[in-house]
């Protein structure tokens, strides 16, 4: 009985390993940049025409975040959003408008 125990256990560590190396490994990372910055574009393209999203390729330990700049809708010159995406839910949310030349920074076009 206790044997099948601990051969339970390290059956299960083992599997959580696995799991752990997968999700830290460079696809996963790739995986993850891409859908926030696919989230955050989609979110922005109510306020910005063609948005551009520069994004922190690991975020923090519960949140993707991406900078999303571009031209406003129906007005000139350039805006940022920072957004963020909740890793659990994945859920996307963007913060105020940012004037971009404030920043001094613009998208490469």
């Amino acid at each position: 009985m206790q044997r099948n125990r601990i051969r339970f256990c390290i059956l299960a560590m083992a599997i959580a390993a696995a799991g752990t190396a997968r999700a830290s490994s460079g696809d996963a990372w790739q995986e993850f940049a891409s859908e926030v910055e696919a989230k955050c574009k989609q979110a922005a393209r109510a306020s910005i025409e063609f948005p551009h999203a520069v994004v922190d390729p690991f975020g923090s330990e519960h949140y993707g975040i991406a900078l999303v700049t571009g031209k406003p809708k129906g007005a000139n010159g350039f805006v940022s959003y920072f957004c963020v995406y909740d890793k659990q839910t994945k859920s996307v949310e963007l913060g105020s408008e940012l004037e971009t030349d404030g920043m001094r920074i613009l998208p490469e076009e």
